[in-house]
C-alpha cells in the first residue's frame, strides 16, 4: 500500500469543546501548504491532513464558514475561534489542521504544496515533494 494511500479513523474538537468532529478516513501522509491565505489564516504553514468526505460533527451549531474562494470554505468555531477545516466545496472533500486532532501518532511528513509562496525565513527539514501553485491547479484543478 502505497503512503498516499494509508488511511485512519481520528477525532478531535476545538479549544473550547463545543465543536467535535471524527472522521473515518484521515490520510496519514501530513501535507504543508505555503499560499498566502493559508499562511494569514493560521500564522503560518498549514500542517494537515486530509479528511476526506466521512464526517460526523457535534455541534455544527457552532460553526462558522468563510468562503474563503470560488472552491473553498474554511471552518471556524463561533466560540474560540479554533481553525477546523478547509472545505472543497464541490466535492465536500474536508483538509483538517494538525493540531485539531487528538492522536498524531503514525503520519509521515509527505508534501509540500504553493512552495513558491513559501517565505524565505523558514524551511522544513527532510525531503519531500513540493509542488509550486501552477503544479497544484494543473495536477487537481480549482477544487
Amino acid at each position: 500500500m502505497s503512503e498516499e494511500s494509508k488511511t485512519k479513523e481520528a477525532k478531535g474538537s476545538c479549544l473550547c469543546g463545543k465543536v467535535s468532529m471524527q472522521f473515518q478516513h484521515v490520510s496519514t501522509a501530513l501535507g504543508a501548504c505555503h499560499c498566502r491565505m493559508c499562511r494569514k489564516w493560521g500564522g503560518s504553514a498549514l500542517l494537515a491532513l486530509s479528511s476526506g468526505t466521512q464526517v460526523t460533527i457535534e455541534g455544527e451549531e457552532h460553526i462558522t464558514a468563510y468562503s474563503s474562494s470560488a472552491w473553498a470554505e474554511r471552518g471556524f468555531c463561533k466560540h474560540c475561534g479554533t481553525h477546523l477545516f478547509y472545505k472543497l466545496k464541490q466535492a465536500q472533500s474536508y483538509t483538517v489542521p494538525l493540531g485539531f486532532f487528538e492522536e498524531l501518532s503514525g503520519l509521515t511528513f509527505q508534501h509540500e504544496i504553493f512552495i513558491d509562496e513559501k517565505p524565505d525565513c523558514y524551511a522544513f527539514a527532510g525531503e519531500r515533494e513540493t509542488m509550486t501553485g501552477a503544479e497544484v491547479f494543473a495536477k487537481y484543478g480549482a477544487g
